[in-house]
């Protein structure tokens, strides 16, 4: 079994990563030049979030089955580079129906990237699975980050048309994938049907609550990435203003990722699991109530704690479903975190029947109940090896 991390290997998959993210992350950033384009309400920005999060996540157990049964290395230069020219069309798209369609095919292409990538991030950890998927992770961090960043100044420079230069990273990216395919090939492990007899039982109620755990943080996520550049400018701050904050969360969100991945490996899952959790509740609440540089502050921790655990609850899925560890990256990240885009949409229609801020505090009491979900769950056993880990004879 290969003790440590490739890095090359992680780098190509940290871009792919990246290249994915940074088309997700750029339409949050969108939104607001959107909704004065299109004169939205509330509601219906939100549901192109719920268009990106269920095209993004919900189908990527179906796209995980795939990797599973057959390997699709395929989907990741492909998956790539579909969701960078689908954002760079929805930016400059003639009516609202046109942005949703083309939001929708960016995030197909996300969801095709995920499972396979995340599946050969494991191939190449080795014994250090956390670590690894941790990795993987800041790649998804760094791109959700560099969206707002990149979008906000195209669109303010050349109007909702500069949009179409996000494509440019993603193809770029897609390119190395394809070209770096033979290299990543060679971390697919011989006899995989024995290493999976190898690797011991599913435990299908685990992977529940732990699904469970992941709506319910989700929720609060999608919430505070739809709705903070909008609450800043309900606040009468610029969009720009907004969206730094945003970026701010998410980059921060990065550094969290370094810390948790190493510390689950040493510590265990579940314990940083339930402490990032636990911060997540009072954290939301010091930015709603009190703003300004505290608030910014305890946004900034809110995506440590978050995002710095996506990587954890990647691996405990995959040690939850040893057998199948593809459809269990696409249920992780992709059918929960669905569920999350479906919440934005209903806190987009609370916003519009009470108030943003309402809409907020609904964020802030989803961590509690995930550390309620997560509080029974069990060990994932990180001794226990994967069907990734070829067996040693």
């Amino acid at each position: 079994m290969r003790a440590g991390i490739d890095k090359r290997a992680m780098a190509l998959l940290g871009a792919g990563h990246l290249g994915t993210d940074f088309a997700n992350g750029a339409l949050p950033a969108l939104l607001p030049f959107l909704v004065d384009r299109f004169g939205l309400s509330y509601t219906l920005a939100a549901t192109l979030m719920l268009a990106s999060a269920v095209s993004s996540s919900v189908i990527q157990p179906l796209f995980g089955l795939l990797s599973d049964r057959r390997g699709a290395i395929w989907l990741l230069p492909v998956g790539v580079a579909v969701a960078g020219v689908g954002i760079a069309l929805a930016a400059d798209a003639p009516s609202y129906w046109a942005v949703l369609l083309l939001v929708v095919v960016s995030g197909v292409g996300v969801a095709a990237y995920h499972p396979e990538g995340s599946k050969f991030a494991a191939y190449a950890s080795g014994a250090r699975r956390a670590s690894g998927m941790s990795a993987f992770s800041i790649g998804g961090n760094v791109g959700f980050a560099l969206g707002p960043i990149a979008a906000t100044p195209l669109v303010l420079a050349f109007g909702l048309r500069g949009g179409f230069l996000l494509a440019l990273p993603c193809l770029v990216i897609a390119a190395a994938l394809l070209a770096g395919a033979p290299f990543l090939r060679g971390f697919v492990p011989e006899g995989e049907a024995r290493v999976r007899h190898a690797t011991g039982e599913d435990r299908r109620g685990a992977m529940a609550l732990l699904l469970g755990v992941i709506g319910f943080r989700s929720l609060a996520w999608f919430g505070l990435i739809t709705f903070v550049p909008l609450w800043e400018v309900s606040l009468g701050h610029s969009k720009a203003d907004g969206n730094r904050l945003l970026a701010l969360m998410l980059l921060t969100g990065g550094l969290g990722t370094i810390v948790a991945g190493p510390a689950a490996d040493r510590f265990g899952r579940r314990p940083v699991l339930l402490a990032s959790l636990v911060a997540a509740a009072p954290l939301i609440l010091v930015f709603v109530l009190v703003g300004g540089i505290p608030g910014a502050i305890a946004l900034a921790v809110v995506g440590a704690c978050v995002i710095g655990t996506f990587g954890v609850t990647m691996v405990m899925s995959q040690e939850y479903l040893p057998r199948h560890i593809g459809m269990a990256s696409g249920l992780a990240i992709g059918l929960s975190i669905g569920l999350g885009g479906v919440a934005a949409v209903v806190l987009g229609a609370v916003a519009d029947a009470i108030d943003l801020r309402t809409a907020l505090y609904v964020c802030a009491v989803a961590p509690v109940v995930a550390v309620l979900l997560a509080l029974p769950l069990p060990s994932s056993r990180p001794g226990r090896r994967l069907q990734v880990e070829p067996v040693v004879p």
